[in-house]
């Protein structure tokens, strides 16, 4: 029985990673992948979270982000998916168990403004872009970025909550049945 249970995990964990990597190949493809493609391979993970726990779905962010930077053209991708695109599936049902909803909304805009800075500044120092570039008639930017990102944060997070409520009442149960 255990091996069966741990077969069907690994199958599903093998699924959602090769699903993963497929659409983070595709963000070299679309013009607008580099930001699409590696939200929803992101997303795959709330699968993996729901159905066999969140130890699978780090093992399967982990393996995706690694093979992402390994083989992926499209590295920027790869790194927002590393910082924050495919681990926030992960960890937004931990934050939303907080009874306090600011203290839920403080903690989810705090990691998501601080990992964006990260990779922001990680994405300098690996690409190589030079500073000048971001300054549009003495606008620094990426402060105006960060503030557009807050806002689209505000939908991600609607959106994700949103699918995961569809999955739970309409797909859940097809796992739940072969168990």
């Amino acid at each position: 029985m255990i091996m069966k249970t741990n077969s069907k995990n690994i199958a599903l964990g093998g699924v959602v990673a090769a699903l993963s990597l497929v659409l983070m190949f595709l963000t070299s493809v679309l013009p607008f992948g580099v930001y699409a493609f590696p939200t929803f391979a992101g997303i795959l993970l709330v699968v993996i979270v729901i159905e066999i726990g969140y130890s699978w779905a780090v093992s399967v962010f982990v393996v995706v982000a690694l093979l992402s930077f390994l083989f992926v053209a499209n590295k920027e991708a790869a790194l927002y998916y590393a910082a924050f695109l495919g681990f926030y599936p992960i960890i937004k049902s931990l934050l939303e168990r907080i009874n306090k909803k600011w203290l839920c909304y403080l903690l989810k805009f705090s990691i998501f403004n601080i990992c964006v800075i990260i990779a922001f500044y990680i994405g300098i120092a690996v690409l190589s872009i030079p500073s000048e570039s971001f300054k549009l008639f003495g606008l620094y930017l990426p402060w105006l970025f960060l503030i557009i990102g807050n806002i689209f944060f505000i939908l991600y997070d609607v959106c994700v909550t949103r699918l995961v409520t569809l999955y739970l009442y309409k797909y859940h149960k097809f796992f739940s049945r072969n168990k």
